[in-house]
């Protein structure tokens, strides 16, 4: 008895029917392509950080060179706060930008905390700084609900896509 030989690109040579062609241990398999909403709201998460690292270094640097506190151990707490945040909105860009779904959630968080210190600082005679806040906000809040955001950025950790 002989048996028919396998097609070593199907599913039947991965065992766990995904299409052809798509190797057994690509995590991004299944996933329709990378949206250009996806980018825009990555960059602007990614230039949050950055702008929070600014700020940390520049604390930093304040604190290291005397400027006066009131509470030594509360600017070094705030000082580990900012650096946190940074490496958070980091760790929220990359993993949006990669598909995962839970940094849909912290991207929104983010830009709501945002628009918490963005309008204060328009309306309190910083117009440019507000502005340079609320907008990229705005846009990465309605880009969050792009239904082809939504489909791209729907990986659970190594599983295929849950929707």
């Amino acid at each position: 008895m002989s048996r028919a030989p396998e097609n070593p690109s199907g599913p039947a040579a991965n065992g766990d029917g995904l299409p052809p062609g798509v190797p057994a241990g690509d995590p991004g398999a299944g996933l329709p392509a990378r949206p250009s909403g996806i980018l825009v709201i990555a960059v602007v998460v990614a230039l949050e950080a950055s702008a929070l690292l600014v700020a940390a270094i520049w604390y930093g640097s304040q604190l290291l060179t005397g400027a006066p506190v009131l509470s030594f151990w509360g600017a070094v707490f705030t000082l580990g706060l900012l650096l946190a945040f940074s490496a958070w909105l980091f760790a929220v860009a990359t993993f949006l930008f990669r598909g995962y779904r839970w940094p849909r959630a912290g991207a929104l968080v983010a830009q709501l905390f945002t628009l918490t210190i963005g309008f204060p600082t328009l309306t309190g005679g910083f117009p440019l700084a507000g502005l340079a806040m609320l907008v990229p906000a705005v846009i990465a809040i309605v880009l969050l609900f792009d239904k082809r955001v939504i489909a791209f950025a729907s990986r659970a950790g190594g599983a295929p896509p849950a929707l």
